[in-house]
């Protein structure tokens, strides 16, 4: 009889062990059923920038629905990130995600080891060492801005076709916050694109020196459509630059590119396509992650470089949205499906390439050569083409 006592106790231990290891995995792999997530703006959700990023968060209540708890803070200046972000961190989040672009986010990160700090990334992260849940993030933008301006280049082309305007006055003009490599990599993307179509266009760029000011963004694009530029997009975050264009309607022929945000309502006869990172995939898998109990770079899907990542058309990490079949010119989905389809296969040497020479704005005896091409974003997630192309971009006073 002692026999079965014995035999059945050890078949409980082992019943006991296999359980504990099984649901030791669960936890590992699956074991958190709620998270609490915090949002941290710059701004707030009626600016397209902020619109936009705002997104994820709502894809994130669609797909958790009650498993997530989700706080937000908008209008934060980064100078006056301290105090709503140890709110949030001492309030129980589990994981934050950041528009802004505050160093105090990596400074902080390390006295609150158990949060993962996601932030979009404001500098090149390659090689440096930053606190193990600290996290940055971006859509390879370049990738966009380079297929509206192949619409904007078509809707020129148009032009030029039905005698409305001539090749030397195929200009393009970029309503621009601050000359960061950012901006810089995003507007030569763009003005490439339209050469691929019409290689004698040029582009004026405005600076408004700040990311966010209506006065200053409609003032901006006033002066660009003045001087001459026919089609207007931007790297701010009002609807000014659309407003602009819109208000000219009738008496000019001069066409709008949205960044972020749709801009059909505002400028339904002027707009032609919109440009957007779209945040959701990082986002959702970064949270997925966390769900998990998992390595976030090891759920993401996208260009690894430590706890950096980026992507682009490929992993649907940036799209282009908003197409404006009464304005757009024929030929121009087919044009654009083109380049996206390059993308989406890896081909991404042909956008920084040609034969153009830049020269640093800071630095003059700075140049590049285009001649053998540049690869953006190849090793961080923050754009670093910072050179003016010669003979091509003007930067206003």
């Amino acid at each position: 009889m002692k026999r079965v006592y014995i035999t059945t106790a050890l078949t409980c231990l082992v019943l006991l062990a296999a359980f504990h290891g099984m649901f030791r995995l669960m936890n590992l792999t699956g074991g958190r059923d709620h998270l609490k997530i915090g949002f941290l703006y710059d701004n707030d959700e009626s600016t397209p920038y902020t619109y936009n990023f705002s997104l994820a968060k709502d894809d994130l209540e669609k797909k958790y629905g009650e498993k997530v708890e989700i706080v937000t803070c908008s209008n934060v200046l980064d100078d006056e990130m301290e105090e709503p972000l140890r709110e949030l961190a001492e309030g129980g989040c589990d994981i934050m995600f950041f528009s802004g672009y505050s160093d105090l986010v990596i400074k902080l990160a390390p006295e609150y080891p158990d949060i993962q700090f996601c932030q979009t990334s404001y500098m090149d992260m390659y090689g440096q060492t930053v606190p193990e849940n600290y996290h940055t993030f971006k859509g390879e933008a370049y990738q966009a801005r380079y297929v509206s301006g192949i619409a904007a280049g078509m809707k020129i082309e148009q032009m030029i076709e039905e005698g409305t305007l001539t090749e030397d006055q195929a200009l393009v003009g970029f309503v621009a916050a601050f000359p960061t490599s950012e901006v810089i990599s995003g507007y030569t993307a763009f003005v490439l694109g339209v050469r691929s179509i019409v290689p004698t266009a040029k582009m004026q760029v405005s600076y408004t020196g700040t990311w966010s000011s209506y006065a200053h963004e409609i003032g901006s694009a006033r002066q660009l459509i003045k001087n001459g530029c026919v089609v207007i997009t931007q790297h701010t975050d009002t609807i000014g630059p659309a407003i602009a264009c819109e208000e000219v309607s009738g008496t000019k022929e001069v066409y709008y590119i949205g960044w972020g945000q749709s801009m059909s309502e505002v400028a339904p006869g002027t707009s032609l396509i919109t440009a957007r990172i779209d945040w959701e995939p990082y986002v959702l898998s970064a949270v997925e992650a966390v769900m998990e109990n998992r390595p976030i770079e090891s759920v993401v899907a996208g260009k690894i470089h430590g706890t950096d990542v980026s992507a682009g058309f490929e992993k649907g990490w940036v799209e282009m949205i908003d197409q404006n079949q009464h304005t757009l010119a024929p030929g121009s989905i087919e044009a654009m499906d083109s380049a996206i389809e390059r993308f989406t296969r890896g081909e991404v040497d042909f956008v920084f390439k040609g034969d153009y020479t830049g020269t640093d704005p800071d630095d003059p005896s700075r140049t590049c050569d285009l001649r053998n091409g540049y690869i953006e974003n190849e090793n961080t997630s923050y754009p670093l083409f910072d050179y003016i192309l010669d003979d091509v971009v003007t930067v206003l006073e």
